[in-house]
């Protein structure tokens, strides 16, 4: 999995302030997209134990709400692996914090269908 950035601090996508992950790679391609640079699953960097890490650092602080994940689509399948790793070890680590994902997957449709 690459991701595009990281914003350690982010009150834009989620409430109060949050850290975001911005993968890379989404198939959807829809018309109105902010990020269309991530579109392509090889932009950015490689995402690696360190990128983990780093990441549970920036949300080891009591004026961080949660984390969000961005993209890119977290929930393509190539990014599923990584996504999920990384949820499990902020839950384990930090219960109370919240985790939003932004996804261009209806839940309706492509979920419950």
């Amino acid at each position: 999995m690459n991701y595009a950035t990281i914003k350690p601090t982010d009150v834009a996508n989620g409430p109060g302030v949050r850290v975001s992950l911005f993968v890379s790679g989404c198939t959807h391609r829809c018309r109105e997209c902010f990020n269309s640079e991530a579109w392509d699953f090889h932009y950015g960097r490689e995402y690696g134990p360190e990128t983990t890490e780093k990441i549970l650092e920036y949300l080891d602080h009591t004026y961080i709400a949660g984390l969000s994940l961005l993209g890119g689509e977290p929930m393509d399948p190539a990014n599923q692996k990584g996504i999920l790793s990384l949820v499990e070890k902020v839950k384990e680590r930090f219960p109370e914090k919240t985790i939003w994902c932004y996804s261009g997957y209806d839940f309706e449709k492509d979920i419950l269908g």
